[in-house]
């Protein structure tokens, strides 16, 4: 069972940029997937980007596109979400959440479809 410690959230301007990071306890391993998700009081919390941890391959919510990149760091077993040109509406508690399965498209966007997560980090883009 891996653990997840995200950091780097804070306050910012809109316009800023802000990296977040997450630690992962363990050696991510071939097929696993890392995500980043993020909720705001009174709503579900929504897909952000994801990462597949032994291609690389990467996808991104419509919202963060072009703004956001998530990328990983196999030696430090770290995850990492460059968030740039920050909007008052990303603000959010952003959660970072892994799954040693193999994730066919459809279940990528699915937080149900991961069975880690961390404690999360706010991020507050005032405008």
């Amino acid at each position: 069972q891996v653990q997840l410690v995200e950091s780097g959230g804070g306050l910012v301007q809109a316009g800023d940029s802000l990296r977040l990071s997450c630690a992962a306890s363990t050696q991510m391993l071939s097929g696993a997937v890392m995500a980043w998700f993020r909720q705001v009081p009174g709503k579900e919390r929504e897909f952000v980007s994801a990462i597949n941890w032994s291609s690389g391959g990467t996808t991104y919510a419509d919202s963060v596109k072009g703004r956001f990149a998530i990328s990983r760091n196999s030696a430090r077993n770290t995850l990492s979400l460059q968030a740039n040109s920050l909007k008052p509406e990303d603000t959010a508690v952003y959660y970072c959440a892994a799954t040693y399965s193999a994730l066919p498209l459809a279940l990528i966007y699915s937080r149900s479809a991961y069975p880690y997560w961390g404690q999360g980090t706010q991020v507050t883009v005032s405008s």
